[in-house]
């Protein structure tokens, strides 16, 4: 007698939630919770919202610019900056607002709104059993360096001197709380703090959720704004940033060319409003893709080097597409973490080729972090939210200022916007990897939405 039976029999209980399963060949398998998203907002180097960065994106625009004064002297002088006089920001914050807000949360809070907007999710128009269902998952890989500094300067002037709100503004789970607060929003409340994988994290951990049917809904993302002297220093002393192309910020980022020399900083946030599938339908929602897989692992080799085999991304990758229950050959998409490093993208490169083998030829590349840099905690989930719209859209976005293609790069990399599937009727799914310093990797798996 199988086990199930046995637990039958035993536990009367049991039979209720049993019930909820379906049968298959004498076993009991649960049914699993499909997660579609409906909604997305961002707050990019190249624009204040999804379209204007979208379409940026797909025309090859570089969002990078040369540094100011302030950071005289350092070996990078160029980073992907959001302009603040170009966010209004008294237009969507009141100035207490502003005061109990960090940057990063600043633009997880709006990128939210947009994200809700886009979604037509109204929280002041439900119920307080529906806001019960509906959970916030957004993230925060570095907090700003810059605040800690100002205030221990104001702490040599006298204790009185720190503000009450400093604290509260570092912590990583704050955008998550801000969110929560301004929507009502009493689901799960979860942040994601994994360096540069945690927006990825986050909206794999956000689609557990509801798998696991502790919320119908999830808003996912993260937020980051840690542009500073004392960030760029530190990222330069660990030679991690460009460096070469100083006189042509536009160059500096350049995922998979020969020339590439490390990352180029970028502050941002994205976010995606994650859904049941049922419960999106109930409502008549637009569904934009389809969250199929989540796959993590470790490399366990290095604090900020990726293992030289590219074991970690290839498990997180196999992974994903095991979540996902797709077959390899259905996959012909993989946005690539790759941040414009020597090492890193040689190695992811390699890593997709061993996933994919022979199939790997007809799986396309691209890298969009030469047009809006690397958002750090930010950069999977920015990343995530193209992929969508490319899901959605049936269009691949570039890998721009490849001016020769590194020979020990032998996958097939996107250099021009470009139609993924001449026969839109085919479900088009794809990868997206994104890896961070301790090791840590995550890989989503996305798909244009098929009944």
């Amino acid at each position: 007698m199988c086990i199930t039976k046995k637990i039958l029999r035993r536990v009367p209980q049991t039979v209720q939630i049993v019930t909820k399963y379906r049968r298959h060949y004498g076993t009991v398998t649960p049914t699993r919770r499909r997660v579609v998203v409906t909604g997305s907002g961002a707050v990019t180097p190249l624009g204040n919202n999804v379209l204007e960065s979208w379409q940026r994106l797909l025309a090859g625009e570089s969002a990078i610019t040369r540094l100011n004064e302030q950071y005289k002297g350092l070996p990078c002088q160029v980073a992907a900056q959001i302009p603040k006089e170009r966010l209004s920001l008294d237009k969507h914050f009141s100035k207490s607002d502003l005061k109990l807000m960090s940057p990063a949360t600043q633009f997880a809070v709006m990128a939210t709104d947009e994200a809700l907007c886009n979604a037509k999710l109204k929280p002041k128009e439900l119920s307080a059993a529906e806001l019960e269902r509906i959970g916030v998952c957004v993230g925060m890989g570095m907090f700003d360096l810059s605040e800690v500094y100002n205030t221990w300067q104001q702490l040599q002037r006298g204790y009185n001197r720190v503000s009450p709100f400093f604290i509260p503004r570092l912590l990583p789970n704050m955008a998550c709380g801000h969110v929560s607060m301004r929507h009502g929003f009493r689901g799960p409340n979860h942040s994601v703090s994994t360096a540069c994988a945690t927006g990825a994290h986050a909206i794999g951990d956000a689609m557990r959720f509801i798998r696991n049917g502790d919320a119908d809904v999830m808003i996912a993302g993260s937020g980051e704004s840690c542009i500073d002297p004392l960030s760029i220093a530190g990222f330069c002393r660990l030679r991690a940033l460009s460096t070469a192309h100083n006189d042509t910020p536009d160059k500096a980022s350049r995922p998979f060319d020969v020339k590439r020399d490390g990352f180029v900083m970028g502050e941002g946030a994205a976010i995606l409003v994650l859904e049941e599938l049922e419960h999106a339908r109930k409502r008549n929602a637009t569904i934009l893709a389809e969250l199929l897989g989540y796959g993590l692992s470790g490399d366990a080799y290095h604090i900020t080097s990726p293992s030289e085999d590219g074991t970690g991304a290839a498990l997180a990758m196999k992974r994903a597409i095991n979540d996902a229950g797709v077959c390899l050959d259905q996959i012909t998409y993989v946005n690539a973490h790759a941040t414009s490093t020597p090492t890193g993208d040689r190695i992811e490169a390699h890593a997709i080729e061993s996933v994919f083998g022979a199939h790997a030829p007809e799986v396309r590349v691209s890298a969009t972090k030469g047009a809006h840099g690397h958002l750090l905690g930010s950069s999977g989930n920015l990343e995530a939210l193209f992929v969508v719209h490319a899901c959605n859209e049936n269009i691949l976005p570039p890998t721009i200022n490849i001016e020769e293609l590194d020979k020990d790069v032998k996958v097939n990399v996107v250099t021009k916007a470009e139609t993924w599937c001449s026969d839109n009727t085919i479900q088009r799914i794809a990868l997206k990897n994104s890896f961070g310093f301790g090791g840590t990797n995550a890989s989503l798996c996305f798909s244009s939405f098929k009944e």
